[in-house]
């Protein structure tokens, strides 16, 4: 048995991420009789807080599965058997979507990427203009690539979409950036958007969404690959009266309803605006020590992660162990192309000042018992943090 460690642990991977003792305490409340009235008030609850999250006025399907169920779901809803579908390479979830895909019997064309950008607006316009016969029936982007800290251009592929004319459905996961970073279903026309509880919305894992456009759903009616657990139509015909087609996770569902309440009560444009400062105190720190950040284009920059590569010579694995051993500090390992190069921070959900400044110090003793030589990456992240101009709360005084 490991030996007692004081203090909290510091889970800092980029999800599952912190749960706040409210959503705790939610979750802890008694089973109640998921046919009851009680229930279905519960449920309906839960989408009309919901809907604003994904920034749309549609339905939401809620699954209790992981983010790769959501994925799945997002699918078989929508194409048919040897469909051909556009995927970006950003990273490990979009090539694990895209393996997905190909396992479903879909064609799917892959747009590669250095994983160090996000998916190319340019790149999918040119793929779209050259299928005249509108054989791609969907684009699927990963809005937020978790294992690289790159943030796709949603709005721009949208509008790259529409410069091509092409009749493509459009499919966005926003598995890291949902409720942390700015996203807008309905306004940037997305068809389906995935999603998961584990990372801005501060659950556990095991509740998946999916955001439905009308054309979506019209897309449901003709498609032909075989569905059932994921089917969205028996999903939505119960829960229009605040129920589900089967056994729901009543639990998590308490625990999504507080997690709504404490978004709602911070506010939307509030939650986005902490996470693009978490992240900048971070960047700065990255900066402040001498590394490098994975992604490259500034505007492209992950605002609920950081990804950060290590020097020549030293591998981030060890470093990051580390740091587990001796600061009781969890980092995100590097996945894919990228395992043993970079490093993860993960700075979203529920998080504040002292919870980054003291992962950032984790961070910095980690790289003095590595022997990496560095700057002060805290003191500049510090400095930032404490600029009447980023705090919130000094800049109200």
């Amino acid at each position: 048995m490991p030996p007692f460690r004081s203090g909290i642990h510091f889970l800092q991977i980029p999800g599952p991420t912190n749960v706040p003792e409210r959503v705790l305490r939610a979750i802890d409340r008694a089973t109640i009789d998921h046919r009851g009235p009680g229930f279905a008030a519960l449920t309906l609850e839960i989408q009309s807080l919901l809907r604003p999250v994904f920034g749309t006025k549609g339905p939401v399907v809620i699954y209790p599965a992981s983010g790769t169920g959501a994925w799945e779901a997002a699918l078989v809803n929508t194409l048919s058997p040897g469909d051909r579908v556009l995927m970006a390479e950003t990273g490990q979830f979009a090539a694990l979507w895209s393996a997905l895909a190909k396992r479903l019997g879909l064609q799917v064309e892959i747009i590669a990427g250095d994983w160090r950008h996000g998916a190319d607006p340019e790149a999918i316009e040119a793929a779209l203009g050259a299928d005249p016969q509108h054989a791609i029936k969907a684009v699927a982007i990963v809005h937020n690539e978790t294992s690289t800290g790159v943030t796709s251009r949603v709005a721009d592929v949208r509008a790259a979409i529409d410069r091509s004319g092409h009749p493509a459905l459009f499919l966005v996961d926003t598995i890291s950036s949902l409720a942390s970073i700015d996203y807008r279903h309905d306004e940037w026309g997305v068809d389906v958007t995935v999603g998961g509880s584990q990372k801005g919305l501060m659950l556990p894992p095991g509740l998946a969404f999916n955001a439905v456009s009308e054309r979506a759903l019209a897309a449901s009616k003709h498609a032909r690959l075989p569905r059932a657990y994921w089917a969205w139509d028996e999903m939505l015909a119960a829960n229009r009266d605040g129920f589900f087609p089967y056994t729901p996770a009543t639990n998590l569902l308490y625990g999504l309803l507080e997690a709504l309440h404490m978004l709602h009560e911070e506010t939307l444009p509030a939650v986005f605006a902490r996470h693009a400062r978490h992240a900048e105190a971070a960047r700065r720190a990255v900066g402040g020590w001498g590394l490098e950040i994975l992604a490259v284009d500034p505007r492209e920059y992950s605002n609920t992660l950081t990804a950060i590569l290590v020097p020549e010579g030293i591998d981030a694995d060890r470093l990051r162990g580390l740091i587990l051993e001796h600061f009781d500090l969890s980092l995100g390992t590097g996945l894919g192309k990228v395992k043993g190069r970079v490093f993860r921070i993960g700075h979203l959900g529920s998080f504040n000042d002292l919870m980054l400044a003291g992962t950032l110090c984790g961070v910095q003793m980690g790289l003095d018992l590595a022997g990496v030589t560095h700057g002060d990456g805290v003191g500049a992240a510090l400095a930032y943090l404490a600029a009447p101009s980023a705090s919130p709360v000094l800049a109200a005084v």
